[in-house]
């Protein structure tokens, strides 16, 4: 029970963040209780997705992910995450793909399993903007 919990944590982590770090902080108090369950926190993490996304939470969770490389990246790679950091809109789709992209170039699993980067969360253009092999 508590290890299905911890992994739907680790998946949904970021796309929580990246909607409301009040809900972030929530579900990090939440889950010290050792009567935390599975339904409940799918109910948090529901109620967080609902909030109308802000520049301010999705520039910190995209922060959060941008650590996982910011010391590998290349150049053009940083100055590309500078870039689109700048020009953050509607569900920062176009970061996202971005981010997704670099997870799986640098093989960071953990982000590789968040539901924010995954493909199907993108919507309808996956790659708008991003050239898979420009920044190798």
């Amino acid at each position: 029970m508590r290890a299905q919990l911890e992994k739907r944590w680790r998946e949904e982590k970021y796309a929580v963040l990246f909607y409301s770090q009040r809900h972030y902080q929530a579900i990090r108090t939440y889950l010290k209780n050792p009567q935390a369950n599975e339904t409940k926190l799918n109910a948090i993490i529901e109620e967080a997705k609902q909030q109308p996304l802000t520049q301010g939470s999705m520039q910190n969770a995209c922060a959060h992910m941008w650590g996982y490389f910011k010391k590998y990246a290349t150049a053009s790679e940083s100055a590309r995450y500078k870039e689109l950091l700048l020009q953050l809109t509607g569900d920062a789709e176009e970061m996202r793909c971005f981010l997704a992209q670099l997870a799986d170039k640098y093989s960071v699993t953990y982000l590789q399993n968040s539901t924010i980067l995954q493909q199907k969360s993108f919507g309808k253009i996956v790659d708008k903007g991003y050239n898979k092999n420009e920044y190798d």
